[in-house]
């Protein structure tokens, strides 16, 4: 954090204090700040906490609870055991390894992962990750709660060496190997079936079996996963292909990694005159900020899947917003008081960019169930000037 970022009082003291920033600062890594980040090619360098490389991906709409930092353990290395007072969601970028997490009752478990694997460690509890390759870089994203324990607490040794132990975090054995426990809840308003899995590790989620969740969308797939007990939320979705997801907004915070399939995703507030324009591919990374729609295109021959991670889980909502979100004020209209526009209600210009995205990737749309998509295209550029349109929004604004 830079001297000119803080203010400060008469004695020389800060009055503002960001206790997550200035630890952040202090680890001498690169910090990224960007709407967005492609966090295959973010810039690392070596950082003593892990003994690896890292740096952290921030963003803009990253709010106030949940970061994000790229961790990369290079060939036949591992990185030093750590554990931290913070919840934390690994999603594996690239490489091969494994990871040994120390529990609570003395025991360790170790599992191995491949690309595209998701795990969580269980609070506190201490873990030491290693690169089985010998060729090459294994390179991961984590989104964890560090803004929210360290600005809490302002006492790195609270974080980051307390020896407090958390049992009910661990689960059975078995779910550090994949294993886990399927539930369902039906949430209020009609907004679905929602399947939540809990388990500490994923093995694979482009394999990952999903769920129909046709409020976000026809064709739309879904699962909740509920990671080492948390008060992180995570959740994996699928775009069919020749379709897309409506558009939604929500707290800030989410970070959302493209795990599979190509396009964009689009983003704007109320009122504005342009669309803010993301790519879609592996690698992706961003957090729509505060209240700001957004919605996500897939334009190639195959299903298209995300990751998204935050803060308040299905179990633990911990926000308000979170909780209204789990009984489906996500998938709800905004003329019924909720997030989400529906297909009929939104701007124009978004089916008619949609539509020559994919014929350039000669993919069919499949949305002609909803639009007159010849009319569509027969839209005069003059017609679709002017501010983006969005419906009247009624109800309460959560």
């Amino acid at each position: 954090m830079a001297q000119d970022d803080i203010n400060f009082a008469s004695n020389g003291e800060a009055i503002f204090r960001d206790p997550y920033m200035e630890w952040a600062t202090r680890q001498e890594i690169p910090i990224h700040l960007d709407f967005g980040h492609d966090l295959l090619a973010l810039e690392t360098k070596p950082w003593a906490r892990y003994d690896a490389r890292g740096c952290f991906a921030h963003t803009h709409g990253r709010g106030d609870f949940v970061a994000n930092f790229v961790l990369e353990v290079e060939p036949a290395r591992k990185t030093r055991p750590v554990k931290h007072l913070a919840e934390s969601f690994f999603f594996v970028l690239s490489g091969n390894g494994s990871t040994t997490v120390w529990l609570p009752d003395g025991s360790k478990n170790t599992f191995e992962w491949g690309p595209k694997a998701l795990f969580a460690i269980p609070l506190n509890c201490e873990y030491q990750i290693f690169n089985t390759s010998g060729h090459e870089s294994a390179r991961l994203s984590c989104t964890n709660d560090l803004p929210l324990a360290l600005n809490h607490y302002h006492n790195e040794d609270f974080i980051f060496a307390n020896d407090f132990k958390f049992p009910e975090r661990v689960g059975p054995e078995n779910r550090f190997q994949g294993e886990g426990d399927h539930s369902t809840y039906d949430r209020k308003k009609n907004a679905g079936r929602i399947n939540m899995w809990e388990t500490n590790f994923v093995q694979d989620l482009t394999a990952f079996k999903l769920y129909d969740l046709d409020t976000r969308g026809k064709g739309s797939r879904n699962v909740f996963f509920q990671l080492a007990d948390g008060t992180m939320h995570s959740h994996t979705s699928e775009i069919p292909v020749g379709r897309y997801k409506k558009a939604h907004r929500h707290a800030a915070g989410t970070h959302v990694h493209a795990v599979t399939g190509s396009g964009y995703s689009l983003l704007w507030y109320e009122g504005d005159d342009k669309f803010v324009e993301l790519p879609w591919r592996h690698g992706i990374m961003y957090t729509p900020p505060f209240w700001m729609f957004h919605q996500h295109f897939n334009t190639s021959d195959a299903p298209a899947r995300y990751l998204a991670c935050s803060i308040g889980s299905a179990r633990y909502p911990f926000i308000s917003l979170r909780r209204v979100s789990n009984e489906g004020g996500g998938s709800t209209s905004v003329k019924q008081g909720g997030r989400q526009i529906e297909y009929e209600d939104q701007d124009p210009r978004i089916h008619r960019k949609f539509l020559r995205a994919i014929k350039e990737n000669n993919v069919a749309s499949l949305m002609g169930d909803v639009f007159d998509e010849d009319a569509v295209m027969k839209l005069s550029e003059e017609s679709l000037a002017g501010p983006i349109r969005t419906p009247e929004l009624k109800g309460p604004a959560i």
